[in-house]
């Protein structure tokens, strides 16, 4: 007989940390218990960060939706030929970042895109050097694993000179994006042009150790189980331990309505509120490794985004002055979150709200 949600939760008030069957347990929890795990991520959250909820002042830069993969979760890709696919030219890139800098005073520019069939790792540093050039202070927070291994494959060369590019050309932090379920089972039926398991977690430990910090993300609601759940976050904390690259954990609800695996009847209809609950409690006590639990108001709209904050959130994401990628999915207000909006969120609940930069550290 296997440990109850009651059980689990004194051990881990006591300083026990949780197994991988635990957080399954309470991934699956229905009832009172859902409240009582959400007490108990509270709670913790309040131990590793105290009150303050943080936002960071960014803009997306979605340089192409051009891209090879067609990933069944992804309603943002386009081939090349596609009457709505676009690329943006590295001035016009350029150009954004500057707008964005002098418009919106944002100290962070995030940029992920498409696998573009003529991209290459010069290509990509390409990118990152035209953001530095529009906006020469600003924190770049740009690609990912997959972007890395591909741009690897298209240069002939390793994803660990790649990520020297990068470096160089002037990233300072790897989204932990294209993790979306890692469990390579899932990710066969759900991204099979994607990357497995194995060589995300190499390219994340790859970045952590050249000094290159990355966020983690989960993508969760589709095809995956709560086992699968809780194994993503077995990796996850286990690279945590190893390289402590992890800024923050986001896990990012699956949008589904305009996505082809959900229009073919091979996925749900996105997470349940319970599972969103869940999903950002569970990981505030799995994950005692990772200080900042970060809820997405693009995927989640502001009144659950608001409610998650009581459930082990601390940090409500940025204020996304552009968004392409969830709007394609379905998603509706992507736009931006005025930091009014999240001030009136944080100070209805009591806690206090403060800017950030993309290293957590207060403006």
């Amino acid at each position: 007989m296997g440990k109850g949600v009651p059980e689990i939760l004194r051990n881990v008030s006591s300083g026990v940390r949780m197994t991988e069957q635990d957080a399954n347990v309470l991934l699956s929890a229905t009832g009172r218990d859902v409240l009582r795990i959400v007490e108990a991520a509270d709670e913790a959250r309040e131990i590793a960060v105290g009150d303050t909820v943080t936002f960071v002042r960014n803009q997306n830069i979605n340089v192409t939706n051009v891209c090879i993969n067609s990933c069944g979760f992804c309603g943002f890709s386009r081939k090349p030929g596609d009457p709505d696919a676009y690329e943006h030219t590295l001035d016009m890139v350029c150009r954004k970042a500057r707008e964005a800098l002098d418009q919106h005073q944002i100290t962070e520019i995030c940029s992920v895109s498409g696998l573009h069939p003529d991209y290459d790792a010069d290509q990509y540093a390409g990118i990152i050097a035209a953001i530095r050039a529009g906006a020469p202070d600003v924190h770049i927070h740009a690609g990912n694993p997959m972007e890395v291994a591909y741009a690897a494959r298209q240069s002939g060369i390793s994803t660990e000179a790649v990520l020297k590019m990068l470096k160089e050309a002037g990233l300072a932090s790897l989204c932990g994006t294209a993790a979306e379920i890692l469990v390579d089972s899932v990710r066969d039926q759900i991204c099979p042009g994607k990357i497995q398991t194995a060589e995300w977690v190499r390219i994340i430990t790859e970045a952590h150790n050249m000094g290159v910090p990355t966020t983690a993300t989960i993508m969760y609601g589709h095809i995956e189980s709560d086992a699968d759940r809780a194994r993503h976050l077995a990796v996850i904390r286990d690279i945590q331990d190893e390289t402590a690259g992890f800024t923050e954990f986001v896990p990012l609800s699956f949008i589904h309505q305009q996505t082809p695996i959900y229009r073919k009847g091979l996925a749900r209809a996105g997470a349940t509120g319970r599972e969103d609950i869940l999903m950002h409690a569970v990981s505030r006590l799995f994950l005692d490794n990772i200080r900042n639990i970060q809820v997405s108001w693009v995927k989640l709209g502001q009144k659950m985004a608001q409610l998650l904050l009581l459930a082990g959130a601390n940090d409500l994401g940025g204020t996304v002055y552009e968004e392409s990628i969830s709007k394609s999915a379905g998603a509706v207000q992507t736009d931006f979150l005025d930091p009014l909006v999240m001030q009136r969120m944080a100070e209805d609940l009591g806690r206090p709200l403060r800017e950030r930069t993309t290293l957590y550290q207060i403006i």
